[in-house]
C-alpha cells in the first residue's frame, strides 16, 4: 500500500487568470529616479543555468547565481542580467561603464 499524500494536487482552475507562471523568479515594475519604468525579475540560482556578463560591473554571472534580469518596460529587447547588488545601486555609479 502506497502512504497516503497529504496536499492535495493543485487543480488549473484554483491559478488566478492574471498570474503567469514565472520560470525561477519574481516579476515586479520599478521605476528609477529618472521616472523610466522597469520590469524587474529575480532569478533563483537553481534556475540559472548560463553565463551572463553583467552591465553593472562588466563581470560574468556565473550559473547557478541568484541575480536580476531587467528591462525598461516598453523595450524587451534591451532585457540584461544584472548582480543584485549592482542592479541595486545602478542610480549611484557613474555613467562610465555604460
Amino acid at each position: 500500500m502506497s502512504p497516503r499524500r497529504n496536499k492535495p494536487a493543485r487543480r488549473a482552475a484554483d491559478a488566478s487568470a492574471d498570474e503567469e507562471p514565472l520560470m525561477g523568479g519574481v516579476q515586479s515594475v520599478e521605476v528609477d529616479r529618472d521616472g523610466e519604468e522597469w520590469i524587474v525579475r529575480r532569478i533563483t540560482g537553481s534556475t540559472s543555468t548560463k553565463v551572463y556578463r553583467c552591465p553593472g560591473c562588466d563581470q560574468e554571472i556565473r550559473p547557478a547565481t541568484p541575480h536580476v534580469v531587467a528591462w525598461p518596460s516598453l523595450a524587451i529587447d534591451q532585457r540584461r542580467h544584472w548582480h543584485t547588488p549592482c542592479w541595486n545601486a545602478r542610480d549611484r555609479r557613474s555613467a562610465r561603464g555604460r
